[in-house]
């Protein structure tokens, strides 16, 4: 398959995996969007340790994945058995940056990032606060 699958992925693996998969979720994938990746693995603390060359495999996988009808189903999975639940919000947070990284989110973005949350078990509640805060941090005059 691929060397993704030969390693066991990381936690921070998962949330770039996660990442990736926003911005590829409106069959276009923008400058601001691979720059938010970029910048939050290589700023936040989270991503201390990682390989920020990993990327590139990362979303190989991704793509693989997205190639297949149950591809999404797949990345959750992964993201499920190699990431822990303490990081879940982490992950719904860094995922609605990528979307609102260019100012506007998508149709395809939105269903994504909904099926994030349910997957991740977000409440709705902290759900609102990391959307507002995301659009509070890319809003433009």
């Amino acid at each position: 398959m691929n060397e993704t699958a030969d390693h066991a992925l990381s936690p921070q693996d998962c949330l770039v995996m996660l990442m990736i998969a926003v911005s590829v979720s409106d069959q276009t994938i923008r400058t601001s969007e691979l720059i938010k990746i970029e910048n939050q693995v290589n700023t936040l603390p989270i991503f201390g340790q990682f390989d920020i060359d990993r990327i590139t495999v990362l979303s190989k996988t991704v793509y693989d994945l997205f190639a297949h009808e149950d591809g999404l189903d797949a990345l959750f999975g992964l993201v499920r058995e190699n990431m822990p639940e303490k990081l879940n919000e982490t992950a719904y947070a860094l995922a609605c940056d990528v979307a609102a990284a260019d100012g506007t989110i998508r149709e395809g973005e939105l269903r994504l990032l909904e099926e994030i949350r349910d997957e991740l078990n977000i409440d709705r509640l902290h759900a609102g606060a990391i959307e507002r805060s995301a659009r509070a941090r890319h809003m433009t005059i």
